[in-house]
């Protein structure tokens, strides 16, 4: 064997490989993107900066998890409102999204039983005195 026909086999391996590598990565399923509006979402992200910042300066832990009742705990004040996101990174299928309003003092607290065992995220974002924050924890369930 030749220099020339070392050099073709290697080209065309290399070739081979590459187009295998496109066909298996076209047929993956279970891919999920973060979010579908990701373009929009990035624009608002300096606003959830601002946001956490503000959730940041408070004195007060706002969301806890308390894995023996399967619970998390969210230490907001009466009178304020806001959306618990409960987000699964690896099925979208599994997220939801829950309304959050304080009617009465102490902890509020958001049953997480029935969800699939495994890594979540929770997104916060509620107004409080005319001011709106944000905060994410991240859970194991």
């Amino acid at each position: 064997m030749d220099w020339g026909k070392g050099i073709l086999l290697t080209i065309i391996s290399f070739v081979a490989l590459i187009m295998t590598m496109v066909v298996i990565s076209v047929r993956m399923d279970g891919i999920e993107l973060v979010t579908e509006n990701y373009y929009e979402e990035e624009i608002k992200y300096q606003d959830r900066i601002d946001q956490s910042n503000s959730a940041n300066e408070l004195d007060r832990t706002v969301i806890s998890y308390d894995p023996q009742v399967k619970a998390v705990l969210l230490d907001l004040p009466t009178g304020s409102t806001g959306t618990l996101q409960l987000f699964r990174p690896s099925d979208s299928t599994l997220d939801q999204e829950i309304q959050i309003s304080v009617n009465q003092s102490g902890q509020t607290s958001v049953s997480v039983s029935d969800l699939k065992a495994g890594y979540w995220k929770l997104q916060l974002k509620w107004d409080e005195a005319g001011v709106t924050y944000y905060e994410e924890k991240k859970i194991n369930i």
